[in-house]
């Protein structure tokens, strides 16, 4: 027998072993929905209210990602100025940021005795507790997985195709939206699917800021919360809506980062 046959089986078996725990959750979730036939508590149950406030709110995060993440990324990966590593650091760090943590933050940033709160309130605007509130945190704990992406596609461009277009007389504005864009479109549809999923599945930080007010605050992973007690079906079943909009947003991320790879020039 060969040396490297028990590394082999043993590697096989800690992979399946992974694979059996990362899987049967979700195979369980989905024959306990079968077996229940969760789907009929939706009705009244206040699924529709949250799948509509998530529908509008994840709406708004990945346009205010799109408008505001798309110029920075661009900027940390073309422009040079002091503190950059420190910056793109700074930017990444909700990704790995306890949820409670990034809640709390954005409370003690913008709540009422917050740190801009003072100011805020004295314009007449009232953040934490209402649909903005859930728009923000969503959109604090997302962008930076659009952002992250939308850097390596721009990365990616070779800038000589850039110093091309500029010999050629081709404005700044119009160098990024017909050369830089396209090239790199693939990569940031990628990079926003990711992030529309995180914002989807966003808990910790929306609960603490936003609070979980049906038909105002209550996305659909507040509603699991609030409901798993006394009405175990209706949370299957608006989880099962999650794990199904979570695994469209993965395969359209992964479909799009491989034709990206693709088609940037070598």
């Amino acid at each position: 027998m060969s040396r490297l046959a028990p590394l082999k089986w043993l590697t096989t078996l800690a992979a399946t072993l992974m694979l059996l725990f990362l899987t049967l959750p979700i195979f369980a979730l989905i024959l306990r929905a079968i077996q229940t036939q969760a789907w009929g508590e939706a009705p009244g149950s206040g699924i529709p209210d949250a799948i509509w406030l998530s529908f509008i709110t994840t709406t708004a995060t990945v346009l205010l990602t799109l408008s505001f993440g798309t110029p920075l990324a661009y900027v940390l990966v073309r422009r040079r100025f002091p503190f950059k590593g420190l910056i793109s650091t700074l930017v990444e760090l909700p990704i790995v940021l306890p949820p409670a943590v990034a809640g709390l933050a954005l409370l003690i940033a913008f709540g009422r005795r917050g740190l801009f709160g003072a100011g805020l309130s004295a314009i007449g605007i009232s953040l934490p507790f209402t649909t903005f509130a859930v728009v923000m945190a969503q959109t604090f704990v997302a962008a930076p997985f659009f952002i992250r992406a939308a850097q390596v596609g721009f990365a990616g461009v070779p800038r000589e195709l850039e110093d091309a277009a500029r010999v050629d007389g081709a404005s700044e504005a119009g160098l990024f939206l017909k050369i830089t864009l396209p090239l790199t479109s693939r990569a940031l549809g990628a990079g926003i699917a990711l992030s529309w999923a995180r914002a989807l599945g966003e808990f910790g930080a929306t609960i603490l800021f936003a609070g979980s007010l049906q038909g105002r605050t209550q996305t659909m992973p507040l509603l699991i919360y609030n409901v798993i007690e006394r009405d175990i079906n209706a949370a299957i079943w608006t989880g099962l809506i999650l794990i199904g909009l979570a695994l469209v947003a993965l395969i359209a991320a992964h479909f799009l980062g491989k034709r990206s790879e693709n088609d940037l020039p070598l």
